[in-house]
């Protein structure tokens, strides 16, 4: 596990102090309560420090208890997840069913957290070059804080349209105190432009300990470039063409390649490497350790030490999708039906239904259920899929288009495609953005930039307005936006909300 330590203090609209070079075995928490924002930042340490703290709010929507979790949000919204709903764990039922309103506490979770980082981002933007330090440190830090900005403002903008972009540490006497919604193109031409500066901060291409590395930086400039070539801003063949561009340079650089087995997607000693471009950093022996064991565990299966909760599984026909064998489909790779038992590993627990293996700890299961396992964000197959998708769309199905498609599908036990037209290659490389991303938060968001939805039952894509889920609710283009946490609304009279809320 590799990981950073940051201690945190926050004020008025969460500014935060930490202390402490960075280094492995974080979350150590006091408050420094001596120092202020005119004194603290005076030395290197302060620097890295105030960047450890922008990290934070990467776990806040992940991990999970029993009463849920925010990247929940997403997933039911995709129409791809059962559950089962217990006790204050209801919200789940009201995103599968397409029935959410602005008091969800999901939405909040992301609204506050993002806005955290952002905040601390901003600080550290401001305060870091001032600092007497090394340079080339000094210039790789802010190109750290630069590329966790970008991260959080490509999430909300994605989830909640337009939002208010905060450049600058607020304080209760700013005038940008209770700001106005920014045009949903201000907010990626900022997302933009800081991807851009940090790519020129002499980060290095990848970092073990878990790191904003160059290759994240250029990974997710890729995407946030197909992204904007879609919906909502539509700007086409010229982005689609950058993401091409961009996806290939991470190619190109051989930093990255897929695991041969789907294993070691789950395994401690693949982490921050390898497949893994970026990742949540967790640590099993600390409270903010990684809580998918017990949001994805059967309900009443006796197969742990302590009770899972069912809380997210997915929807039979989706399994039943995938194209005969593939590997993905196949037991204990990314799905499951039985586990030993807790009690007697040889005695075979049946689920009746499939569950969600892809995230699985087995050794957290057979000693405790506490995981420390970090949680993806950036893959290379996605950018492999990133790379096929926007070639297509500039020059068709070429060569080069092929191979990237097909060395997600030759992991997968396919046989390579070959001979499609543009259209159908199309939805050959959604198809497997389906099947290959499932269940890491990035479903709803291609539905979003597509305005497409995988029919289950037919095997092409829908329309987004109209589509019905195989277990009946029908999306409406309501549901191409979240809502504005009301809880904002009523604290700043500035802010709207989004159409049908």
């Amino acid at each position: 596990m590799h990981v950073f330590n940051w201690i945190i203090k926050k004020a008025t609209f969460a500014f935060a102090l930490l202390s402490l070079v960075a280094c492995e075995d974080f979350l150590t928490q006091s408050d420094p309560s001596n120092f202020t924002s005119q004194n603290y930042y005076t030395k290197p340490e302060h620097a890295q420090s105030a960047v450890d703290a922008i990290y934070v709010d990467l776990r806040q929507i992940r991990g999970g208890s029993n009463s849920g979790a925010a990247w929940l949000m997403t997933e039911f919204a995709s129409g791809l997840g059962n559950t089962t709903a217990l006790g204050s764990a209801q919200n789940n039922l009201t995103f599968r069913n397409l029935e959410f309103d602005p008091n969800n506490p999901y939405g909040a979770s992301y609204w506050n957290s993002h806005y955290r980082g952002i905040a601390n981002a901003n600080i550290a933007i401001q305060k870091i070059p001032d600092i007497t330090m090394d340079e080339g440190l000094k210039n790789r830090l802010l190109g750290e804080a630069r590329f966790l900005r970008a991260y959080y403002y490509y999430n909300l903008v994605r989830l909640f349209g337009e939002v208010p972009l905060i450049l600058e540490p607020v304080d209760l006497g700013s005038d940008n105190f209770m700001p106005l919604r920014a045009p949903i193109n201000d907010v990626y031409q900022l997302i933009v432009s800081d991807l851009q500066t940090a790519e020129t901060a002499g980060l290095p291409y990848t970092s073990i300990a878990g790191r904003v590395s160059l290759g994240a930086v250029q990974s997710l400039l890729a995407d946030v470039y197909l992204t904007m070539a879609g919906y909502p801003l539509n700007l086409g063949t010229a982005y689609y063409t950058l993401a091409r561009d961009k996806a290939k340079e991470v190619v190109d650089a051989n930093m990255h390649h897929l695991f041969q087995s789907y294993d070691s997607l789950r395994m401690e000693g693949s982490e921050n490497q390898g497949e893994h471009i970026f990742m949540t950093q967790f640590d099993q022996n600390v409270a903010n350790h990684n809580g998918l064991q017990l949001i994805l565990i059967p309900f009443n299966a006796p197969i742990s030490n302590i009770e899972g909760y069912g809380m997210l599984y997915p929807v039979i026909e989706f399994v039943e999708s995938y194209e005969d064998g593939d590997r993905r489909a196949e037991e204990k790779q990314f799905f499951y039906t039985s586990y030993g038992a807790a009690s007697d590993r040889s005695q075979i627990i049946e689920f009746g239904a499939p569950y969600i293996y892809k995230w699985f700890d087995d050794n957290a299961n057979v000693s405790g259920n506490i995981s420390g396992l970090n949680w993806p964000l950036i893959r290379f197959a996605e950018v492999l899929l990133t790379y096929a998708e926007a070639e297509n769309e500039v020059s068709g199905p070429t060569a080069l288009a092929y191979q990237a498609l097909n060395q997600i599908r030759k992991r997968a036990n396919l046989a390579d495609l070959s001979g499609l037209s543009t259209e159908d290659f199309r939805e050959a490389v959604w198809r497997e953005r389906w099947h290959e991303l499932c269940y890491e938060n990035k479903t709803w968001f291609d539905m979003a930039r597509l305005r497409k939805v995988y029919n289950l039952r037919t095997g092409r894509f829908d329309e987004f307005v109209g589509h019905q889920f195989v277990y009946g609710p029908t999306l409406s283009s309501r549901e191409l936006l979240f809502p504005i946490p009301e809880s904002e609304i009523l604290n700043n009279k500035n802010l709207t909300q989004n159409e049908g809320y």
